[in-house]
């Protein structure tokens, strides 16, 4: 097939340091290059691919110093990939609902669009009640709740190369966060955890401008006044086996409804447990008391760090190949692709 990748230009494909749907976009369009697809993936200029690469922008809009106007790239991306539509046969768009009003308009091309974001938004009712013919794909069931009325056409949860993470057979002596510092995330509750626990903690965080101000007036004096945690920063994809992998326990205590948490998979990749509170996609990715714990308070994370030294981590590594391959996420969007292509070939038909 003649495929379409569009991605956010907010990161590089795959990111340089944090990003997650800019990394699944990396990870779905080298697996369908790998397959024997023609591949176009619309991205910033900085990115890496085997496929075909549209690029826009030199840098990634959240690395570029200059860039102030992040929604003018995106708009002229989606236009650029419409005036191309003929190339394709689907186009896949990861950039929410930018490409929907020209998908509408260019019937000669399948369009899908992945959600990546959280959809609780008052604003999108409206919207998504609009563009009901739109076929979308949720990250998680609990993802699409909110919004009833779009025309969910599957669930694909993320899956990663199986051999992107190495395995740590040997549990490590420090509790892990990685994540992006706000409020939602529960990096205040994780240190909070690390301390009744009286066990270490390594926070590998990024700070968005937006959330500048909630670390240092929150999380900043929180994390000097604990001894046992240590603010480690970015960190790179090389980075990030060693750092997960060599961690007794990932704590992911989130109070949000999180759409997917790629975090909780990486960390299964490296054989290492999870403690994740019960909101969004956590019981549909987690696999409570295989693949760590699912917890609902403080007390119950401290008191699952006290059981998670006895879970096998090859058992936890075998959860992760069994539901989150890359190889698995791609076969699914592949039978999505080939679903909606036929049902446009079928209205071609008609019409003629």
């Amino acid at each position: 097939m003649r495929i379409a990748q569009i991605a956010p230009l907010h990161e590089s494909v795959p990111p340089k340091l944090y990003g997650g749907t800019e990394r699944v976009v990396s990870w779905l369009t080298e697996e369908l290059v790998r397959r024997g697809h023609e591949v176009t993936l619309f991205a910033s200029g900085d990115s890496q691919t085997q496929a075909r690469l549209i690029p826009f922008r030199e840098r990634a809009l959240r690395l570029d110093p200059t860039a102030i106007d992040t929604v003018a790239p995106h708009i002229l991306m989606v236009e650029k990939a419409f005036q191309m539509a003929d190339e394709f046969d689907i186009i896949h768009g990861h950039i929410d609902y930018y490409p929907y009003a020209l998908a509408r308009r260019h019937p000669q091309v399948s369009f899908l669009a992945t959600l990546h974001g959280r959809l609780d938004i008052p604003e999108l009712q409206p919207l998504y009640t609009e563009f009901q013919d739109i076929p979308v794909v949720s990250i998680s069931n609990a993802q699409r709740r909110p919004l009833p009325q779009a025309r969910w056409v599957g669930t694909v949860y993320h899956g990663l190369p199986l051999d992107l993470h190495r395995f740590y057979p040997e549990k490590g002596d420090y509790l892990a966060f990685l994540g992006r510092v706000s409020p939602e995330k529960g990096l205040d509750t994780a240190i909070a955890i690390a301390a009744r626990a009286g066990m270490p903690l390594k926070a590998a965080i990024k700070i968005d401008a937006v959330d500048r101000q909630y670390y240092e007036l929150e999380i900043k004096p929180l994390a000097s006044r604990h001894p046992n945690v240590e603010i480690v920063g970015e960190i790179t994809e090389q980075e990030k086996s060693e750092f997960l992998g060599k961690a007794y326990a990932v704590l992911f205590p989130i109070r949000w409804p999180e759409p997917f948490g790629l975090v909780m998979i990486e960390a299964m990749a490296c054989g290492t447990p999870v403690i994740a509170t019960r909101f969004g996609s956590v019981p549909e990715v987690m696999a409570d008391s295989r693949s760590g714990f699912i917890v609902d308070s403080v007390e119950e994370a401290v008191e699952a760090i006290e059981k998670v030294g006895s879970l096998d981590r090859a058992g936890v590594r075998q959860v992760f190949e069994e539901r989150f391959s890359v190889e698995r996420m791609v076969s699914e969007y592949e039978a999505l692709y080939r679903q909606l292509v036929n049902e446009r070939q079928e209205i071609s038909k008609k019409v003629a």
